[in-house]
């Protein structure tokens, strides 16, 4: 894998700078808000160490995030032997704040066998590849519904409405390993993409949030997401989603959507 094929790679200033795949599908300029994600992961565990496992990661996403570069940053606010907690933000390089975040990171023991409701999983050697659920985006530039490689479960395809996709991705950042947390957060924000009702030449669907919780450190390799949007005549949507490796389910995603028809 050559540096571009990452999300990200990183100056020796620390600055992050966004590759083609970190593209979104709205502006030819700014990032897609799930690599960006990834990063606020990969701040807050850097900031807590590995000793606890983020369980939950809450984004406002305030201004569109520049391909350009942007510094992320994240600070302690509560540790303890049960919890860690981090505030995080992302600047762009004139010190504008475009992204808060906070996180909440767990201890992990083992209490041995407990009993858990068992969910039909599904299985990424039935499925077939086919085109991003988002289509063809607002640009024709290389972006990141162009480059991920893609795969729908039997009963699911390229259309509008609720539906499933297996995601797999590129490494967040180029020269260093993706935690397997890291790893889901382009996914958790593809709700929207993928449960559209209606496509986005015709109207927007971008999230202002995202609301991820994870309960079982994902295995690397393909993802699955089974998601639904709800949109609403007021202009505002709300996208759910149940995220799946290749074992069973290991969290949920939300996103609130701000709607606007295509002029």
């Amino acid at each position: 894998m050559t540096e571009a094929d990452a999300f990200f790679h990183q100056r020796a200033d620390g600055v992050f700078v966004g590759n083609d795949p970190a593209r979104g599908p709205w502006s030819v300029d700014h990032c897609h808000a799930g690599p960006v994600a990834g990063l606020v992961a990969r701040a807050a565990e850097v900031e807590v160490g590995a000793e606890k496992q983020l369980t939950r990661l809450t984004m406002d996403v305030l201004r569109p995030v520049p391909l350009a570069g942007i510094r992320v940053a994240a600070e302690t606010t509560r540790h303890t032997r049960t919890l860690a907690t981090t505030r995080v933000t992302v600047h762009d390089l004139d010190d504008a704040l475009l992204v808060q975040a906070t996180t909440m990171h767990l201890a992990e023991r083992d209490i041995g066998p407990v009993p858990t409701p068992q969910i039909a999983t599904p299985r990424v050697e039935e499925a077939e590849a086919g085109p991003f659920a988002i289509g063809a985006g607002r640009h024709d530039l290389p972006n990141f519904a162009r480059l991920l490689k893609t795969k729908y479960p039997p009963g699911h395809g390229f259309g509008p409405g609720p539906k499933m996709i297996w995601l797999r991705t590129p490494d967040l950042v180029a020269g260093e390993p993706t935690s397997p947390v890291q790893g889901i957060c382009a996914l958790a924000d593809c709700g929207n993409g993928i449960s559209w009702n209606l496509p986005a030449t015709e109207m927007g669907f971008m999230n202002t949030d995202l609301t991820l919780q994870i309960h079982r450190a994902p295995e690397p390799g393909w993802h699955a997401a089974d998601a639904i949007s709800h949109w609403h005549g007021n202009g505002i949507g709300m996208s759910q989603a149940v995220l799946f490796d290749a074992k069973g389910p290991v969290g949920t995603a939300l996103q609130t959507l701000t709607l606007f028809p295509a002029s």
